[in-house]
């Protein structure tokens, strides 16, 4: 069985026992998190929301809290000595999915 979840402004396909990478929670290493925006389950019985499924959620416990890879803004305009250079990390949390709940 597999669900599709909104969650930080994107679509995730879950499946239980698999270990997903979310925009950041407010939660710490070792919580429960209920996702309650299930989008679509499927599996032998599908069910198709609109836009969500009325009493649907998936429980996952939270791995780990982290910073993604440092990527760099460069900003450049030639001839003007124009240079800006900027890095960011995005904050991320890990969770493992526990249950679906149809």
């Amino acid at each position: 069985m597999y669900a599709i979840i909104e969650t930080g402004g994107k679509q995730l396909k879950v499946e239980e026992g698999k270990s997903i990478v979310v925009e950041k929670l407010a939660a710490e290493a070792g919580d429960t998190v209920t996702f309650d925006k299930v989008l679509f389950i499927g599996g032998e019985e599908i069910k198709v929301g609109a836009p969500t499924v009325e009493g649907a959620s998936v429980t996952a416990k939270v791995v780990e809290q982290g910073r993604d890879k440092k990527i760099i803004i460069f900003k450049f305009k030639k001839r003007k000595h124009y240079r800006r250079k900027q890095g960011h990390r995005q904050p991320f949390t890990k969770v493992t999915i526990e249950k679906i709940n149809a």
